[in-house]
């Protein structure tokens, strides 16, 4: 027979079934709960991207694939563990400061940006939130970075400063033609990323004794005006400088071109690609692939301003011989053999 404190110690140890369900409970939450932090902290950790671009979606669209690939070449599934805010002025070049601020409102981790202007715009939104440039012909003489090693700020990125390239553009038209004794320059002239690039040309051209003849276009409006204004003054050839408006106009160019049967050396390969003569420059989705690096190593914690800016290493050349024979121009085999690609 059990005794009074023996039955009290028996009755204390009884579950009725509100315990039970409060235990059960108890022993639940005490499970999901890491689990539930823990997938929000891994939604609140996706970064958020975004790009930059004065022109359309259909522009470029291998630099827009590069710097994807980049992207994926570092680990990052679009859609999965990273979202891109891709934003397109449209060549409404006064609608890139209202994308700018709409992606600062957006709170993204970084700001890729496709060129000068893009760039610009970003730098007057936000001086917080990185931003990584793809295409920058002079960013410590336009002001938008300390120096190229430490850029100090918000910016970082890829340079394509090399105003060597200039002057052996010059010297490809030379060789091509070699009785070569006046090129117009065709480009917007105000741009302070141009400044370099114009001294070398200038130097260029007196040691090849060529006369340079310069030819603003600040809008599309200029365009079939300085291919008239160059044919009338009896160019030999056409240079064309990096610019935007020009690249977004290209078919027109290339059509102006051959309509003057003047040969031009064009400034990027979707130029060529689309039945231009030639280009020698920079590798822009060369460049485009490694702003994805940037991008990853700002996600994991470098700081924009430590983050040295890379210049351009590696350049093509790429002749369209299709282009050649519509203006009755016999490209020597000497050029040829040295393009790093040739379009027949």
């Amino acid at each position: 027979m059990k005794t009074g404190s023996e039955q009290k110690r028996v009755s204390s140890k009884i579950i009725t079934p509100v315990h039970a369900r409060a235990f059960v409970a108890g022993l639940l939450l005490t499970v999901m709960l890491p689990t539930v932090a823990s997938g929000a902290q891994q939604l609140a950790k996706i970064p958020r991207i975004g790009f930059l671009n004065a022109l359309f979606p259909t522009t470029n669209p291998a630099r827009i694939e590069a710097f994807r690939q980049g992207l994926r070449d570092a680990g990052y599934v679009e859609g999965k563990n990273i979202v891109l805010e891709y934003r397109y002025a449209e060549r409404k070049v006064g609608r890139l400061s209202t994308l700018a601020a709409e992606l600062v409102r957006l709170k993204v981790d970084v700001i890729v940006t496709s060129a000068s202007q893009e760039t610009r715009a970003a730098k007057a939104a936000t001086s917080t939130i990185p931003i990584v440039m793809i295409n920058e012909p002079d960013p410590v003489g336009t002001g938008l970075v300390a120096s190229l090693a430490r850029p100090g700020g918000n910016i970082t990125g890829l340079s394509t400063l090399s105003p060597q390239l200039s002057g052996k553009r010059l010297e490809l038209l030379k060789e091509i033609i070699p009785k070569l004794s006046r090129v117009a320059v065709l480009g917007n002239l105000s741009n302070p990323g141009n400044a370099d690039t114009l001294k070398e040309l200038e130097l260029a051209a007196q040691a090849l004794k060529v006369n340079i003849q310069y030819l603003d276009v600040p809008n599309a409006n200029e365009i079939e005006n300085s291919f008239r204004e160059a044919d009338n003054d009896r160019a030999d050839a056409v240079l064309i400088l990096s610019n935007s408006i020009l690249t977004s106009r290209r078919k027109q160019v290339i059509g102006l071109a051959i309509k003057s049967r003047l040969p031009v050396s064009y400034p990027r390969p979707e130029f060529v690609e689309s039945g231009g003569l030639m280009t020698y420059g920079v590798s822009l989705i060369e460049n485009s692939r490694r702003a994805a690096a940037y991008v990853d190593k700002i996600l994991k914690g470098a700081k924009p301003a430590d983050l040295p800016i890379e210049q351009p290493t590696k350049f093509e050349l790429i002749v369209n011989l299709k282009a050649a024979k519509q203006i009755d121009l016999t490209i020597p085999p000497n050029v040829l053999a040295r393009a790093d690609r040739v379009i027949r």
